[in-house]
Parts: structure tokens; C-alpha cells; sequence
């Protein structure tokens, strides 16, 4: 068994297998179980370096295994699944001590990331094996690109990479703002030390000082042991702060208070204990405009804002499109372990003509959806789709086989289908694709039919977003 072990609970064979592939693949050892006894048990036997569980299992709930291990083990972070739109559940999760969650389905990416955070936070030494998949991922996240615009960009991130000054990083959505945060972080000293990411807009505002700062045992309800926070995770590294523009006023005071002290006092706690951490931050608003409306702090925004980088949009670097599109396909050919995918001349023509305002997010995306619909693996001007790509969110208004209704018990037609598939994102793409299978019983024919697409496209989604496919 490696140094790194992580227990799986969950009463789902599939579910349990999908996440130990995925773990394995970062070279983690991996332990299974079923239900909240034989989890008890394999606690007791392996002691795990981290445990990742389903909230609802046949003897008991997520809940009863945090707060054992916060009870008998709490040097074990624990992580726990809960079901989509469940933010009640996961904030009793996180005041019981949970280290995080994730909602199904399970996005592997965001998991991946937030098992790394956790291990290192846990305080255990990563594997040769997983050290070397961190250098292949810092390697694979290189900056792409050879517009004059991204060449401009690499050498400011080489100059700012040097330095310890906080940045306030602008940008669009898509352009690729944490990418660039990461970056920064690699190239500098602190590389080897932890890059902490934080989406100041996704943690409930109850949870926020708890979450920047810890907690100490007995501080509220549920908190039954130390617990450490993002800055204490990231010191001597860096912290992103992501959307930071999403930080309520309160919480704005807090932290701008850590980074004039250098210092964090956790919720209950009677001293500070020092930092050193470097501050990124991040938002697609404009963070003047904000501070002008009284909605962020000028003080707050003046120590953030030492050094501003912006991100350029990608319709201002059109020439990197090609680079990008053949990077994004010959990915996507290598992770569905299909043959090379190919883009028309004319395709490729559409690509460089067409704004983006999803930026680089929305040409993997549009790519993506190309790949399911081109003929002989080669791409034409309709596979994009980017005549429908600007339409609007309210275009895609829930349809009426979502409603909660009296009359929804029946199971739709083809006439209840989408009058076109073309969602704005990823998310809203998966969430559809949800709601479909659970509406049709996760018959994947009728959802499909219902979506208003091939059973191929939807088998293709399926795997794509790491669903059960029954």
C-alpha cells in the first residue's frame, strides 16, 4: 500500500469504481465501503489519510462519519457527496467538520483539485509517483499561445513571478484566470509550497471566517475539534482569491485585516497565528466600478490591487484560435481514445471569424460538441454550431418536463423535447442532461429522444461528466 491511502464510501458499486480509477490515476491507494459500519471499520483498520463519502448510505448518513472521525481521527479530513442543489446538507456537513464537498454529479476535475488540497492540508507526504503527476500537471497547464497579446502576458508573469507583491488579476470569463494565477505561483519561489484556490462567491457566508481563518474546538455547534483554514493551508505558498468581487462587506474587513497583519485568528481562538502567505485575486466584474457602487471596500481593493494584470479576451489574441483548437482536439481524441479529430478549412476559417465571449472556456466546449456531431472524425462549419452559441440563458428557460407539476409522473415524449440543444456552459449542459435521465428513469434512449439528440451525443455526455450510465 502507498504512504497515501483514501477511503471510498459509498453504497453504489459504480459510483465506487469511478472514483477509485480516478484516484488511482493520481497514484493514490484506495479503500472501499458500502455503508457507515464497514466505513467504521475500515477507518479503525487503515486510517486513511483522507475520506471521500456519500451523504445518503443504507445504515446512516455522511454526517455520522464526520463526526467520528472529527470525534476519534480528526487529522482525517473527510469530504462528503451531496446530492445537486443540496447547500443546506453540505453547510451541516462543513459545520460537522467536514473538510469540503462536492456535488453530484461529481465534477472530476473540481474533485481531483479538491483531494490534492486536503492531502496536503492532511500533512502527509505525496508518493514519488503523485509528485510526479503534480510536475506533469504544472507542465500540461503552460500558458498557450503566440499572439503578440499572450506573449506580452507570459513575460509579465515572468517579472511578477519574481516578486511577492499581490495582483489583482482582470479578465473575462473563460480567458483564464486562474490559469494565469497558477502560473505565477510555479514560476516563483513558493512553487514548491501550496497554491491554494478559493471561489469567494461559492462558500456560504456563514462558513466564510471558518473557512479563511479555522475554528478552534467548541467555537459553535458542531465544532468538536481544530480546524485549519485556507490562509494556515497556504502558507509560505500562495492564496487565490477568486471572484473576489462575491465577498460580502463583513467578511472584506476580516481579510483585509489578515493581509495588513500577516496574521489569522481562528473563530474562537484567543491568538493570532502567523501567515505567510501570497494574496492573488481574481474577478470578471470590475472591481473600481464595485468600490464605486459602495459594494468593495477601497482599502480592500487598494491592498489587492498592487499590481494589476489583465487577461486579454480571446477575440484580441485570434491568432492563438488554431493553436488552441488543435491543443483542445487532439485532448479530447486522446481522452475518449478515439482517432485524431480534424478541423475542416473551413471550419477552422468560422473559428477565427467568431467573437467568443465565452473565451477559451467556450472553444473547448463548442470543440467538444463538434467532435459528437462531425462526420469521419473531421469537423465542418455545422458541427460548431456558433450561429446558436450567443443565444441567451433565457433561451434555455426549464422546459415544461422539469416543472414541478401534478401531471410530471407520466414519462415525457419526443414532443416534450428541447426545441434545441445548445446550452450556454458545462453546467447548465450537465444539469440538463440530469434532469432528463432522472425524468426518463435513466433510460438513456428516451433521454435522449427528450433532448433532442442521438444516443450516441448523449452516451458520449455521459462519460463526459462522469455520470453513472446504469
Amino acid at each position: 500500500m502507498t504512504e497515501q491511502t483514501v477511503l471510498i464510501i459509498d453504497d453504489e458499486p459504480d459510483i465506487r469504481e469511478l472514483l477509485e480509477i480516478t484516484l488511482l490515476r493520481m497514484g493514490l491507494d484506495t479503500v472501499t465501503a458500502g455503508n457507515v459500519q464497514d466505513a467504521l471499520e475500515k477507518i479503525e483498520q487503515y486510517q486513511p489519510n483522507l475520506c471521500l463519502t456519500d451523504m445518503k448510505l443504507p445504515d446512516g448518513n455522511g454526517i455520522d462519519i464526520v463526526r467520528h472521525l472529527q470525534k476519534n481521527y480528526p487529522h482525517i479530513p473527510v469530504a462528503v457527496i451531496t446530492a445537486f442543489g443540496s447547500m443546506d446538507t453540505a453547510v451541516e456537513a462543513l459545520k460537522a467538520g467536514a473538510y469540503d464537498f462536492v456535488s453530484k454529479p461529481v465534477d472530476l476535475p473540481k474533485l481531483r483539485e479538491l483531494i490534492q488540497t486536503a492531502l496536503k492540508i492532511s500533512g502527509s507526504k505525496h508518493t514519488k509517483h503523485t509528485a510526479k503527476s503534480a510536475e506533469d500537471d504544472a507542465h500540461s497547464s503552460s500558458i498557450l499561445g503566440n499572439s503578440a497579446a499572450m506573449q506580452q502576458l507570459k513575460a509579465t508573469i515572468s517579472k511578477l513571478a519574481r516578486s511577492q507583491a499581490p495582483v489583482y488579476i482582470h479578465g473575462e470569463s473563460g480567458s483564464g484566470k486562474e490559469l494565469v494565477a497558477q502560473q505565477i505561483h510555479l514560476q516563483g519561489s513558493r512553487a514548491t509550497a501550496p497554491f491554494i484556490p478559493v471561489n469567494c462567491g461559492a462558500i456560504p457566508e456563514n462558513l466564510m471566517e471558518s473557512e479563511f481563518f479555522g475554528h478552534k474546538k467548541g467555537s459553535f455547534t458542531g465544532a468538536v475539534s481544530d480546524k485549519q483554514g485556507l490562509f494556515q493551508a497556504a502558507h509560505r505558498g500562495t492564496l487565490f482569491l477568486d471572484e473576489v468581487a462575491d465577498l460580502p462587506l463583513t467578511m472584506q474587513v476580516k481579510l483585509l485585516r489578515a493581509i495588513q497583519e500577516g496574521a489569522v485568528k481562528p473563530v474562537g481562538g484567543l491568538e493570532e497565528t502567523p501567515v505567510d502567505v501570497r494574496i492573488l485575486s481574481a474577478t470578471h466584474k470590475s472591481l473600481e466600478h464595485e468600490v464605486a457602487a459602495g459594494h468593495f471596500r477601497q482599502d480592500l481593493y487598494y491592498r489587492l490591487n498592487v499590481i494589476k494584470l489583465k487577461v486579454p479576451p480571446l477575440r484580441e489574441r485570434a491568432d492563438d484560435i488554431s493553436l488552441l483548437a488543435d491543443f483542445f482536439l487532439d485532448k479530447i481524441a486522446k481522452r475518449w481514445q478515439m482517432p485524431p479529430i480534424r478541423l475542416s478549412a473551413a471550419a477552422r476559417a468560422e473559428l477565427q471569424t467568431y467573437p467568443f465571449p465565452g473565451n477559451v472556456r467556450e472553444l473547448e466546449n463548442v470543440l467538444e460538441r463538434a467532435s459528437t456531431l462531425c462526420d469521419n472524425n473531421t469537423i465542418q462549419p455545422d458541427d460548431l454550431q456558433l450561429s446558436t452559441t450567443t443565444q441567451t440563458a433565457s433561451a434555455l428557460s426549464t422546459p415544461q418536463w422539469v416543472r414541478d407539476s401534478p401531471e410530471t409522473d407520466k414519462t415525457p415524449t419526443v414532443s416534450d423535447k428541447l426545441p434545441a440543444w445548445n446550452p450556454i456552459n458545462e453546467e447548465e449542459e450537465r444539469n440538463l442532461i440530469v434532469r432528463a435521465l432522472d425524468q426518463t428513469r435513466w433510460n438513456r434512449t428516451k433521454a435522449a429522444e427528450l433532448l433532442g439528440m442521438s444516443f450516441r451525443q448523449l452516451r458520449y455526455r455521459i462519460q463526459k461528466y462522469g455520470l453513472d450510465e446504469g
